[in-house]
């Protein structure tokens, strides 16, 4: 919820400095986990660390649209959305492990805390990097926003000659002037009046992510109540499969994208979501009833390659379209659709199949393949709805960005 009202500060201030402020809260808040010694207590520790998680990539996506051309948008965030893959891969080969060393030792303690579990120690030791991070974040610089200044009304005429509401430094609006910002009216007017597309992507995005987010969080516990296979390694096999699918999927779809663009397919953003959506289905939905663990991962593996490497495209397909003045707003909006639906929605409604439609736990593989069979074609259908109408904003984009 938090990320909406910082989208809207992040259209206005300085980005670098809400990200760092973000990352320094939420890596606090995270320490601040493993030192809860009641449930009220980690709740709350635990919703700080979603409140600076949400300072993040509102004002993250907008400042990266500043500091690049937009055909090369789909490489930056491809790049920058690969900080998912990599920690989440990562979390589940080494999360379980720091979690059984910390196990091993006799008796922890920690000044001004005193003895501590193993669960606390392990959520203190991933957590005191990130002010770090923070730190290291105040080495970039906050770029000069471009485009700044435009009449967004005018546009609704088409009148070239009225697209300025005042005269334009020829590299966007410097650092230090005031920065003001659009009436909470006028974005949600603007918005609705192009609600096509926008709704388009933003939910298509976010029914997609019921996927990602159901297969992150069920796919170890189905290998191991299908297969047989240990927890530990199950988490293993898993991350490693997710880094390398991953990347190579996102890294692959980012630069189709890229080469479609300069050759001037001006809806090719939109266009390779839709077609994830459509490629999806089939793989998504068989992975889960293959006849062994290995081909259960090697259909997986195409899964997760289409599913993470979509994302930095579907952001920048956002950026591109929307005016510098309400980037950070807009990326908040995807954020919180995609988590509503994706994070809340995803996980429960597959634990919901297994115990009330299949009513069994080793009947988990079922659920897998049924959400992929519903939610894929679904997001296909959403996405092609918008698809048409794309061009037609990314148009009104290009004579936005040429008249300031």
């Amino acid at each position: 919820l938090l990320g909406l009202p910082i989208g809207r500060w992040a259209d206005r201030g300085n980005r670098r400095n809400i990200i760092v402020m973000g990352v320094a809260l939420w890596s606090a808040m995270t320490c601040f986990c493993g030192m809860a010694k009641s449930f009220t207590v980690l709740f709350l520790a635990r919703v700080g660390v979603g409140v600076g998680e949400a300072a993040l990539s509102p004002p993250a996506h907008s400042l990266l649209s500043d500091y690049f051309k937009p055909e090369r948008l789909p490489l930056v965030f491809a790049f920058y959305t690969s900080a998912i893959i990599v920690g989440s891969g990562f979390a589940y080969l080494i999360g379980g492990q720091l979690y059984e060393y910390f196990e091993s030792l006799d008796t922890l303690r920690v000044p001004f805390v005193g003895e501590i579990k193993p669960w606390q120690a392990t959520f203190m030791a991933v957590g005191l990097p990130g002010i770090l991070m923070a730190l290291l974040m105040l080495t970039i610089k906050e770029p000069v926003r471009q485009g700044r200044g435009v009449c967004i009304e005018s546009l609704e005429n088409n009148n070239d000659s009225n697209l300025l509401d005042h005269d334009i430094p020829e590299h966007g609006i410097p650092e230090h002037e005031e920065i003001k910002s659009i009436p909470l009216n006028e974005v949600f007017a603007y918005l609705y009046k192009r609600k096509k597309v926008y709704l388009s992507l933003i939910v298509g995005v976010s029914l997609l992510s019921i996927l990602g987010y159901a297969t992150m969080a069920w796919y170890p516990e189905f290998l191991q109540r299908t297969f047989a296979m240990e927890r530990r390694v199950a988490g293993i096999r898993f991350g490693q499969l997710f880094i390398v699918a991953g990347l190579i999927g996102s890294l692959i779809l980012a630069f189709t994208t890229y080469w479609y663009s300069k050759r001037g397919v001006v809806d090719i953003n939109m266009r390779i979501v839709f077609i994830v959506a459509c490629a999806e289905f089939i793989p998504a939905t068989i992975a889960p009833l293959m006849p062994n663990a290995d081909a259960a991962l090697a259909v997986a593996s195409i899964v997760i390659a289409l599913q993470y490497g979509y994302f930095g495209i579907a952001i920048s397909a956002l950026q591109i379209i929307t005016p510098n003045e309400m980037r950070a707003q807009v990326s908040a909006i995807l954020l919180f659709s995609t988590n509503i639906l994706g994070l809340i929605v995803g996980p429960t409604i597959v634990a919901l199949m297994t115990d009330y439609l299949f009513k069994g736990d080793e009947n988990l593989y079922l659920s897998l393949s049924l959400t992929s069979a519903i939610f894929a074609p679904l997001a296909a259908w959403v996405l092609w709805y918008g698809l048409s109408s794309y061009k037609d904003l990314y148009n009104e984009a290009m004579i936005r960005n040429n008249a300031a």
